[in-house]
């Protein structure tokens, strides 16, 4: 009879949390309410729920009872590193009824105070054999982890693993439309009538809310002087815009610009090329993406992406911030060539000007050609204005006479 109300109330159970998770595709929702279920049914102290990450290997906290709302996305664990990493990595549950702080197993983080609690129990979360989660549930106080109870929690795990897999589907689903959204608007501002200043700082702005950067900054290529130069940043911290040219040879971002290659740094207050390791500090910056803009294999400069935490780039980060570097690239080599042409126009134009002034002062003046050159350039260091200016005035004179000789 025992056995039977139990195993209605295990029914039960299933059937909430069933009807719970199955009505929401948000992940965060999806999280909240199985630990809201596990924890009633459990009356445990603590309830934590980490996802795994099959490109890094790690498990990452995203869900728990207490609220951690500082930590939760950045508390981390490889395959085998602590109870939940072994619960992981063996498939099994793994539990400890007392002393689960002193575990050799045990990995304590010290802004987690249930790390603390003395019974620990550590169940993982499968979908088709692997591993995409661990439900953790924890108690204060010495407890006994029954079969019934590990079933239970195992059960739910085994349920909860497929409304946690369309979640994250939803949710991936739902971060490429944003990308696709994101690269679009890019591509639609490189092609606008906006200054080339104008377009870098909006892009600078769409990776750094895009990708979850802390800060994104464009640095672009002095091949003369052989420097790159920040042009672009969505920081507002006046030090950071102001840092100076760096050497493309002696620097970080230039290692970028030389191997035409992204590169990644786990944390630049420790690595030794790093420039501006008392900027990082300030700033608190710890990893660290470079990527340059190439067009056709030239580099015109570096896409620089920083976080606040020890962040390891996903292979889909990069390519997205490749993506918009490429296109980038392409618009400001396109504004240099128009910048160019616009350039040669005008001093073929003012040649063409000079050219008529001096045959007026030939003529008039009876100069030969050097002579009426000289004059147009005397006058023009003499005033400060430019030997077109000077021109236009002995043009417009020479109409003017024209006009009242007629």
């Amino acid at each position: 009879m025992k056995k039977t109300i139990q195993r209605e109330t295990d029914l039960r159970i299933l059937y909430e949390i069933s009807q719970e998770t199955g009505t929401s595709l948000d992940l965060h929702e999806v999280l909240t309410r199985i630990v809201g279920q596990i924890t009633h049914v459990t009356k445990c102290d603590s309830c934590f729920i980490y996802l795994f990450d099959k490109d890094k290997k790690e498990l990452t906290l995203m869900a728990s009872k207490n609220p951690h709302p500082r930590i939760l996305g950045r508390i981390k664990l490889k395959l085998g590193e602590g109870i939940t990493g072994v619960a992981a990595k063996q498939k099994k549950p793994v539990k400890i009824e007392k002393d689960a702080s002193h575990d050799p197993r045990s990995k304590v983080f010290s802004h987690l105070p249930e790390d603390r609690y003395e019974a620990f129990l550590s169940v993982p979360v499968l979908a088709k054999g692997e591993v995409i989660g661990v439900i953790n549930i924890q108690h204060k106080k010495p407890h006994s982890y029954n079969s019934g109870i590990i079933t239970l929690i195992s059960t739910i795990a085994q349920q909860v693993s497929g409304a946690i897999a369309n979640a994250r589907l939803y949710e991936e689903t739902r971060k490429r439309i944003r990308h696709t959204e994101a690269l679009l608007a890019i591509s639609q501002s490189l092609v606008s009538d906006k200054y080339i200043d104008e377009i870098l700082s909006l892009i600078v702005q769409f990776i750094a809310e895009l990708a979850g950067f802390n800060i994104c900054s464009i640095m672009l290529l002095d091949e003369k002087k052989n420097e790159l130069v920040i042009k672009a940043s969505q920081s507002l911290d006046r030090e950071y815009l102001e840092k100076p040219a760096i050497r493309v040879t002696q620097s970080i971002s230039g290692r970028a610009v030389m191997e035409k290659q992204p590169v990644v740094i786990r944390d630049v207050k420790q690595e030794k090329g790093y420039m501006f390791p008392e900027l990082a500090h300030k700033m608190e910056l710890s990893s660290m993406l470079i990527v340059p803009m190439l067009v056709k294999e030239k580099v015109v400069g570096v896409i620089n992406s920083y976080t606040r935490e020890e962040h390891e780039f996903t292979e889909e980060e990069i390519k997205l911030v490749q993506t918009i570097a490429h296109q980038t690239a392409i618009a400001i080599e396109n504004t240099r060539l128009l910048d160019e042409v616009a350039h040669t126009r005008e001093a073929l134009e003012n040649r063409k000007i000079i050219e008529k002034a001096k045959g007026i002062l030939m003529k008039e003046m009876k100069l030969d050609e050097d002579a009426a050159y000289r004059l147009i350039h005397k006058k023009s260091m003499d005033t400060g204005r430019s030997m077109r200016s000077i021109a236009d005035a002995v043009i417009i004179s020479s109409n003017i006479k024209g006009s009242v000789l007629s």
